[in-house]
């Protein structure tokens, strides 16, 4: 049976307080319709639909070259108006999966879960029971436990309020009968919308099989619709990583104290202080350390690597048993050889660092190739731009450049080359040689140090 799958994301989104859309606000690094995107696209359906209204044009350039189609509801009237905008795109398609914009955890093993229970039924609903079932539409059942509605909060009486079950609104329906149903609710409630829960009662006035399967954790079906419900989700998502993580062996020095925004692949014996930060795409190899308040976006960090506290990596590729840090930049487009040393105040962009190199103190490097085991001095700058183009260094094996070196690009240093410190460096340096320049120091006898007039 093919299956057609519409997101609603038109809401308003008034309480985020915001001029970005709702479905835009990120969780955990991926706006929360990204989250649904991704799930959708895992069930392979045949087509996606997105329902889009408020500040539509932004929500499209967000999800630019998503296989999916787009559906404006320029007037939101309500879930059950939202999803008939559909209709056209979906008519011709087996079966309709409902879900929504701004429920971003919702896991694709439960949907195929929910797919499966509904498959002999006409109608198959995700409900879940909460403690706090609080603006929530109720789950109505009759004495055989038969779904035969559902009641929104605003039109509850006092009976139907202390109803636990609740509907999370996923929905799957045979196409035939959804649009069939659709055509025929109204807009008698306490919102004047047309409510797409209201199918429940019409399919169970005709007496069809309705299909009922519930999350294995309440939080997959939750919903933002404020800031405060969006950081209690991203704290629980978080979590979640974490204790995946602690499963996998690794060593967190605390669990509650980590974000992942992205995907972090580790081997093994890999341990990861307070308050880091993955972003993107990051491997960490065996033995791997990483200090407190670190930054790892889409980088590979090699075995036995040490990451001291407050660094941060992008998109550079460090090899193994390298020390990095504390309070270290390495920056995109950055190789690092095996066992180099990159210490504090240190910023590396662009470069290739050979083996056994060390940049251990106050240094920047960018757009250099330096060779093995090189000793940069305190202090030693590259000058790779001059106001127009970015210009390249290279720096031979075992070269030695003193404290406070300035190399003024583009130019070379030879292998084996040693330049004095203090020196200020514009053209190529010979290999083996002892390389000034600097000024002649000076006393001036009879100077006088200015003083402050009275």
């Amino acid at each position: 049976m093919k299956l057609g799958i519409a997101i609603l994301a038109a809401g308003r989104g008034t309480r985020m307080n915001s001029c970005r859309p709702k479905v835009l606000h990120p969780l955990a690094g991926k706006p929360l319709l990204g989250h649904v995107l991704d799930t959708a696209q895992a069930l392979a359906p045949a087509r996606i639909c997105v329902i889009y209204g408020h500040h539509g044009a932004q929500v499209r350039k967000a999800f630019e070259g998503r296989p999916c189609n787009w559906i404006l509801q320029e007037q939101q009237q309500g879930t059950g108006h939202a999803l008939l905008q559909a209709k056209e795109a979906l008519a011709e398609l087996d079966r309709v999966l409902v879900l929504f914009g701004d429920v971003p955890l919702i896991r694709t093993d439960t949907l195929s879960r929910l797919l499966t229970e509904a498959a002999d039924a006409d109608l198959g609903l995700l409900t879940v029971q909460l403690e706090d079932p609080t603006g929530y539409g109720r789950i109505l059942r009759d004495e055989a436990g038969r779904v035969r509605g559902i009641v929104e909060q605003g039109d509850a009486d006092a009976r139907e309020l202390a109803i636990r079950e609740v509907n999370t609104g996923i929905l799957v329906a045979r196409g035939a009968k959804l649009w069939n149903w659709l055509n025929r609710i109204g807009q008698d409630n306490a919102q004047g919308e047309y409510y797409l829960t209201d199918i429940v009662a019409l399919a169970a006035a005709e007496g069809v099989s309705i299909a009922t399967t519930q999350p294995r954790v309440p939080e997959e079906v939750l919903g933002v619709n404020d800031r405060l419900q969006l950081a209690k989700l991203e704290r629980w998502f978080q979590y979640q990583q974490a204790e995946a993580l602690l499963r996998q062996g690794v060593s967190l020095l605390d669990p509650h104290r980590i974000d992942i925004r992205g995907v972090l692949r580790v081997g093994r014996d890999v341990t990861l202080d307070i308050n880091c930060l993955i972003e993107g795409e990051v491997q960490l190899g065996d033995g791997v350390s990483v200090g407190p308040n670190c930054c790892l976006k889409n980088c590979i960090i090699g075995a036995h690597t040490e990451i001291l506290a407050h660094s941060v990596i992008e998109g550079a590729r460090i090899g193994e048993s390298v020390r990095i840090g504390p309070f270290a930049r390495i920056r995109p487009q950055t190789v690092l050889s095996d066992r180099v040393r990159v210490g504090n105040f240190v910023e590396v962009k662009q470069s290739h660092i050979g083996r056994e190199s060390k940049l251990n103190h106050l240094s920047y490097v960018g757009d250099t190739r330096i060779g093995n085991a090189v000793n940069l001095g305190a202090g030693t700058i590259t000058c790779n731009y001059d106001g127009v183009q970015k210009h390249r260094t290279e720096i031979g094996d075992r070269a030695f450049i003193g404290s406070n070196t300035a190399l003024v690009a583009p130019v070379q240093i030879g292998e084996d080359a040693t330049i004095g410190a203090g020196s200020v460096i514009v053209r190529a340096a010979p290999p083996g040689k002892l390389t000034l320049a600097r000024s002649r120091q000076r006393t001036i006898d009879h100077w006088t140090r200015p003083k402050k007039k009275s």
